[in-house]
């Protein structure tokens, strides 16, 4: 496997749009790193620049201490999964694993083929190769049974393993995931989300994963890397970004429910320490809905809009004059009734103040 590496890349489109702007980024030997944003931020196009599907403006990319800026796609020694299958219908799996391989060799000469017996003992072995690495890889993501079927016969969780296998295969330095699992339902998406994993815990590759789904990111990734327009937001632990985000976009993003902004008087009024002019924020989790004589930290009151359940948890839908959309994540087993007042209680130990210009740059009070 391999150390991949971007120094300061950029890609402008003809009209002057920029679709990846001075992106510095190293991803280690054997790491799993996710590219994680909303759509258009970069992140795919990122991901096709370090395959070479597309040219870089200006910048550097190497893969293994080789700079691949001039590279075709072919000789990067990388595997790529795409959100489409992109298998062929007229093979069976079997083949469509092998196919990768069997290109390899195919710029050699079939006279040769034909007349050199060395060359026929050397073919014969590289077949038996090839055909331990099929094995290898169906074993692994549960293929073995579906070798000689066609993709028209899989369900879609089969073909995407199968695509994922035709990666395995090929050992290259470096897999290159772009949003494999968005056609997947949801049950199979996680079931696809483990399968990834595990294959990355065996095989120790080397691996740049791009979503949009963060829930998937925070599952799959060593670290994120959080893009807006073209820029790196932060890079971290997903740990690290969900506790500590560097700006507001970063904390409007990673999380489910995203995090609670409230801005004006209601900062200093409640909270001493804050810092003048900073916007609050508060994760859904960090408030606790209770009665009026109970809770030791600061109360809010907001009206409620409306109730989700989800079995285990409520999501709490309120009204509150400094913040957009206030929601409440709570397992309480309160009754609540559209246009109640309820009172929240907020813990400050839990608090973020974000500046209120730009992107929202993080500030420690």
């Amino acid at each position: 496997m391999a150390r991949v590496e971007l120094k300061q890349v950029h890609k402008t489109y003809p009209g002057g749009v920029v679709a990846v702007d001075a992106v510095d980024l190293l991803i280690e030997d054997r790491e799993f790193v996710v590219l994680v944003g909303p759509s258009g931020c970069g992140k795919s196009t990122t991901l096709r620049l370090v395959a070479g599907l597309e040219e870089i403006t200006s910048g550097e990319i190497s893969i293994d201490g080789r700079v691949v800026n001039r590279v075709p796609p072919r000789d990067r020694d990388i595997a790529m999964v795409f959100q489409s299958y992109a298998l062929y219908p007229h093979m069976s799996v079997r083949q469509n694993l092998a196919f990768g391989l069997q290109r390899r060799s195919r710029h050699r000469s079939r006279l040769r083929r034909l007349l050199s017996p060395a060359y026929r003992a050397a073919h014969a072995e590289e077949q038996q190769a090839v055909e331990q690495r099929i094995a290898h890889a169906a074993a692994m993501l549960g293929l073995e049974d579906l070798l000689e079927r066609k993709p028209g016969a899989l369900s879609g969780g089969q073909r995407q393993r199968v695509a994922v296998g035709r990666a395995i295969v090929r050992d290259p330095k470096a897999f290159l995931f772009d949003e494999p699992l968005s056609n997947l339902d949801a049950k199979l998406r996680v079931e696809m989300r483990g399968e990834i994993k595990r294959m990355h815990r065996e095989m120790q590759a080397t691996t740049i994963y791009v979503t949009h789904d963060q829930e998937e990111a925070m599952t799959l990734g060593d670290r994120l890397v959080v893009m807006k327009d073209g820029v790196i937001q932060q890079v971290g632990s997903p740990r690290e970004v969900y506790r500590h985000p560097a700006n507001r976009f970063v904390a409007s993003f990673v999380g489910t429910p995203p995090m609670n902004f409230f801005a004006g008087p209601i900062v200093a009024d409640l909270f001493s320490d804050s810092p003048a002019g900073a916007v609050l924020g508060v994760r859904p989790d960090a408030l606790r809905p209770l009665s009026a004589d109970e809770g030791e930290y600061v109360h809010i009151e907001a009206e409620l809009l409306h109730v989700e359940n989800l079995g285990d948890r409520r999501d709490l839908i309120l009204r509150h004059p400094q913040c957009e959309q206030l929601v409440c994540r709570t397992a309480a087993a309160g009754e609540w009734q559209e246009g109640d007042l309820v009172t929240l209680e907020i813990d400050p130990t839990a608090l973020h103040y974000f500046s209120a210009e730009g992107v929202g740059a993080r500030i420690e009070p």
